[in-house]
C-alpha cells in the first residue's frame, strides 16, 4: 500500500498490521488486526504527525519518501507516547536530527524515560498553534484519553482532528476511510475499542467532548491513529462516544459462564429461554471459546449481566478470572446483574463473582442462583423463572 492523500497536501504514511491477535500485551483481542496511522502535511514547513509501532517504520519511511525526503522533515507532532506510536520516534530523529518534536509537558517526560535520543522539544498546551505556511497546527491537550500525556492535534484551515487513540478501531484494512469498509464492522470493532480502553474514563471522554464543541471549531475529518479514517460522517463516531460516555445502553441481557461437568451449562441455557420468554434480547457466551474483551465490547451497550460458574477450590473455575479483572478495572455504569452457578459438596463461586460485579460497580439485583449438583427438572424450571424475573428488572 502506498501513501494515501486523505486532503490536498496531507498524507496518511502509517502501516497496516494485518497479523496482530492480542493488543497491550493483554487480554484485548485484536481479530481483525490494526493499523498504525501517522499523517504527513506538506506546506511551506513539513510536520509528521505521529509515527508507527517500530517493527513497521520502514513502512511508514517508503511511503514518505514518495513524497518528501524524510530527512526534510521540519517537525514532529507527537501525540501520545505508547510505543505503537512513538517507537519509530528515534528512527525519524537520525533521519531527520534537525526536526522539533512537539507534544505535552507529560509525553516529553515519558519520551525521556522510553527513548535515549536526543531531541529539540517544545511542549505545547490546549490552544497552542504551529503555523506550517498555509496550513496552522492547534494542540489540544487531551489527558487520560487514554493517558496522562495524551493531546489531539487540528489542522484547522481543513477541519482536521487527529485525536490519537481517540475515535480509533482495532481494525485492519484495505480502505483507509470509513465510507471503504463494511459499517457493521466498523462500528462493532468502534464500540470493542471504547469498551476495553475508554470505558472507566468516561467522565473525562464526555467532558473533552463538550469542551471541543464549545471551542466552536469545525470538524471536516477525524483521523484517528488506528483503524480508518472518518470523512463521511465524523459526528457519527462522536455522538456513539457520547452515548457510551454517557452509560446508554439497550434492553439486552448478555451470559457469560463457565461450567465444569456441565451443569451450569444447563442452567445457563435455561435461564437464557426465561429471558426469552420476556421478548427481551439474550446473548450467552461460554468461556474460554468466548474472550473476555469480546463479551466486554457487548457489555458496552448491554442493561444486564449474568455470570455463571461451576464452583471449583471454593471459587470460580479460572477461566473467568480474566474477564472479572477487566469488569473491576472498566466499571461499567448503570448496569444491572446476577450470578448464577451448580456446586458439589462446597459452594464459593457465586460468592465470588458477586463480589467482583459489585467491585465493578454493578448493580446486584437479584439473590445468585446456586444448585446441587445436576440440576432435576424442577431447578431448571427455577433457572428459567430466574431468566423471567431478571429479565422484569430491567
Amino acid at each position: 500500500m502506498s501513501k494515501i492523500e486523505i486532503k490536498d497536501g496531507i498524507y496518511w504514511v502509517g502501516a497496516v498490521d494485518w497479523d496482530v491477535r492480542n493488543f497491550h500485551g493483554f487480554s484485548y483481542t485484536t481479530h481483525r488486526g490494526t493499523s498504525y496511522n501517522a499523517y504527513l502535511i506538506v506546506d511551506d514547513k513539513v510536520a509528521l504527525v505521529d509515527t508507527v509501532y517500530r517493527p513497521f517504520a520502514g513502512e511508514m519511511l517508503d511511503r514518505i519518501g514518495e513524497i518528501v525526503d524524510p530527512s526534510e522533515i521540519d517537525y514532529i507532532v507527537m501525540n501520545h507516547v505508547e510505543s505503537d506510536h512513538s517507537s519509530s520516534l528515534p528512527e525519524m530523529l537520525r533521519i531527520a536530527p534537525g526536526a522539533k518534536v512537539f507534544g505535552t509537558a507529560k509525553c516529553k517526560a515519558g519520551l525521556e524515560k522510553h527513548f535515549t535520543c536526543k531531541m529539540d522539544f517544545q511542549a505545547v498546551k490546549t490552544g497552542d498553534e504551529l503555523r506550517l505556511g498555509r496550513r496552522t497546527l492547534m494542540f489540544i491537550e487531551a489527558a487520560m484519553l487514554h493517558w496522562p500525556d495524551s493531546m489531539f492535534t487540528y489542522v484547522k484551515e481543513d477541519g482536521i482532528l487527529l485525536p490519537n487513540d481517540a475515535f480509533g478501531q482495532h481494525l485492519a484494512s484495505s480502505g483507509r476511510f470509513d465510507d471503504e469498509v463494511d459499517q457493521h464492522v466498523l462500528m462493532e470493532e468502534a464500540a470493542k475499542y471504547y469498551a476495553n480502553i475508554l470505558l472507566p474514563l468516561s467522565p473525562l471522554v464526555k467532558k473533552k467532548i463538550e469542551e471541543i464543541v464549545g471551542m466552536g471549531i469545525p470538524i471536516s475529518m477525524i483521523a484517528p491513529s488506528h483503524g480508518i479514517v472518518w470523512r463521511r460522517d465524523p459526528m457519527k463516531i462522536v455522538q456513539s462516544y457520547m452515548k457510551w460516555a454517557a452509560g446508554a445502553a439497550e434492553k439486552r441481557v448478555i451470559i457469560a459462564y463457565d461450567t465444569m461437568w456441565g451443569s451450569t451449562e444447563k442452567m445457563a441455557r435455561a435461564i437464557l429461554e426465561g429471558i426469552r420468554s420476556e421478548g427481551v434480547e439474550v446473548r450467552m457466551y461460554r468461556f474460554p471459546y468466548s474472550d473476555s474483551s469480546d463479551i466486554i465490547g457487548e457489555v458496552l451497550e448491554a442493561k444486564g449481566l449474568l455470570v455463571g460458574s461451576s464452583t471449583i477450590n471454593n471459587g470460580i473455575l479460572p477461566t473467568l478470572a480474566p474477564f472479572l479483572t477487566d469488569l473491576r478495572g472498566l466499571k461499567p455504569k448503570g448496569r444491572k446483574a446476577a450470578a448464577f452457578g451448580s456446586y458439589g459438596w462446597m459452594g464459593g463461586a457465586t460468592e465470588e463473582i458477586e463480589a467482583a460485579l459489585k467491585s465493578a460497580g454493578m448493580e446486584i439485583v437479584m439473590p445468585a442462583l446456586k444448585l446441587n449438583w445436576v440440576p432435576s427438572s424442577e431447578e431448571l424450571k427455577r433457572c428459567e423463572e430466574f431468566g423471567r424475573e431478571f429479565a422484569k428488572k430491567l
